[in-house]
């Protein structure tokens, strides 16, 4: 087989000669490169070869979701946080100033001034831990938070003639359903209706004013809990079984009515 060719740029004779890769022609050692034999198609060696982009593909997810990190229920009964603590202690001394308020009133008598405080503190506490203890019962994550409006009401309170003592709240979480919510939201009122009716039963007996100034402040605080409006505890209690509001509702009215016109 002839493996010889002359070199198309000198014409001297080539064994294996070198093919050029643009121009197909056949060229010796010294002019093998496209630049040396005036390659035609020397153009194409000399264009910049420009790389395309890569394409990006965003692919849409299948689904969206959203992740929603709620507080770890706990099976602990009557379980305390740092931060519950800060909540409950900044409260109590919110409704301890409410109490403290009357000064006008009892300037002449500190102890019934201080009687009044620590009532209010008091029924104030148990209400609260009455639903936190009950919420937890059922499983449910729960601890006392004070709120930005209720603490503000409850220090307006120390100032205007009437009072309202809301410095917060216990938060639940976890699987609440309607009757939990109604039971947790009933325990507090609840509490201060058994609270009310003991002390009135004392009083009653003893004839002790210090014991009508509990059953007054206690049917009081369970009245406008029940009251079925917004986030008060009543609408919670209806929501879940109207015959168990009304039942409550009908006791504790009738204990503030009493136990204010005794006083």
């Amino acid at each position: 087989m002839d493996k010889t060719a002359k070199c198309q740029h000198c014409g001297i004779e080539v064994v294996l000669p070198f093919k050029c890769s643009y121009c197909n022609g056949y060229f010796c050692s010294e002019h093998r490169l496209p630049e040396n034999h005036a390659c035609p198609e020397y153009w194409r060696a000399k264009a910049p070869r420009e790389e395309k982009p890569p394409i990006t593909v965003e692919a849409e997810p299948a689904y969206k979701y959203t992740v929603t990190y709620l507080p770890i229920p706990t099976a602990k009964v009557f379980w305390f946080s740092k931060t519950e603590l800060k909540h409950l202690a900044l409260g109590a001394l919110l409704v301890m100033g409410v109490g403290l308020s009357f000064i006008p009133q009892f300037a002449d008598h500190p102890e019934i001034l201080a009687s009044l405080a620590t009532v209010f503190t008091i029924s104030f506490l148990l209400h609260e831990l009455a639903h936190k203890i009950s919420a937890q019962r059922l499983g449910l994550w729960a601890e006392f938070r004070l709120t930005m409006q209720g603490a503000l009401i409850t220090l307006l309170s120390m100032l205007l003639p009437f009072k309202i003592i809301s410095p917060g709240a216990v938060m639940i979480a976890g699987p609440v359903t309607r009757e939990s919510a109604g039971k947790t939201g009933l325990a507090g009122p609840l509490t201060n209706i058994i609270l009310s009716t003991v002390c009135t039963i004392i009083a009653v007996t003893i004839q002790s004013a210090f014991f009508w100034i509990i059953a007054w402040i206690n049917a009081l605080i369970a009245f406008f809990n029940l009251i079925p409006f917004g986030v008060m505890d009543g609408l919670k209690v209806f929501w879940w079984n109207k015959m168990v509001w009304a039942i409550a509702f009908s006791v504790s009215l009738p204990l503030t009515v009493f136990a204010f016109w005794t006083l």
